[in-house]
Parts: C-alpha cells; sequence; structure tokens
C-alpha cells in the first residue's frame, strides 16, 4: 500500500454553524458546494475543489460548540494557492483578519481562521511575498 495524496478534510460543527461555514468556505476560500451521498448519519455538507470534494463538514456537535479558542486536534489545513496580493486584498475587503508569514524556501504563508476556529493556511510562492 502506498499514500497517494490527502482526499479530503472533515470540519465537525454544530446544525446551526452550517451556513456559517458553507459561505465562508465558498465566499472566502473559493470551494464550490458539491453533492453529498444523501444516505450519511449525520446532516453536512461537501466543499469541492474542481472535482474532488476536499472539505467535508459534519453537524455532528451540539450547538454552542464553536469556541473562542479551537481546541481541536487538528492544527491547521494547508491549500496551495497562487495570487497572494489579489488574496489579501479580498481578506481585507472582507474585513477578515489574517496573519502572514515569509519562510524562505517553504513559501509565503497567509493563516486565518473559519467560523468554527480552524486554522488555514493559505502558500504562495515566495516570490508573491509583499515588499
Amino acid at each position: 500500500m502506498g499514500i497517494e495524496f490527502i482526499q479530503h478534510v472533515n470540519i465537525r460543527c454544530a446544525p446551526g454553524d452550517l451556513a456559517a461555514i458553507e459561505r465562508f468556505y465558498l465566499e472566502v476560500v473559493g470551494l464550490q458546494r458539491g453533492p453529498r451521498p444523501p444516505n450519511l448519519r449525520n446532516q453536512g455538507i461537501w466543499l469541492y475543489l474542481g472535482a474532488q470534494p476536499v472539505v467535508h463538514v459534519t453537524a455532528r456537535c451540539a450547538e454552542g460548540f464553536v469556541q473562542a479558542e479551537h481546541q481541536g486536534s487538528v492544527d491547521h489545513i494547508a491549500f496551495q494557492s497562487k495570487d497572494a496580493a489579489a488574496f489579501a486584498g479580498k481578506l481585507r475587503g472582507m474585513n477578515i483578519a489574517y496573519e502572514q508569514s515569509n519562510v524562505a524556501g517553504a513559501g509565503y504563508q497567509i493563516f486565518i481562521r473559519d467560523p468554527v476556529g480552524t486554522v488555514l493556511e493559505f502558500n504562495f510562492p515566495n516570490s508573491e511575498a509583499p515588499a
């Protein structure tokens, strides 16, 4: 057996968080909502990057699960990205706070949090870092 790639991540939330999470991943991240098997046990959504459902969201927590400090075991989810300036401008225009880092040899990174506190890392080429 050999691993080929990470297929998807699953974010858990309360049912009342689904709409905010969907809106965030569509409007901020740029994913699209797509088909999800109808026979799954919990309410949820699948969010696609092209033809691949890369983020699964499952409503299996009690309302109020969202915490000021995210306490999940997953530290962050990273996306290989392009056009850092446009993305940073979009975040500023939407009043979304972000942190940034330019790691030599690893890339220019922008970090944001989703509505349930999951950290998202967007990796760009070092050459796209602001001066």
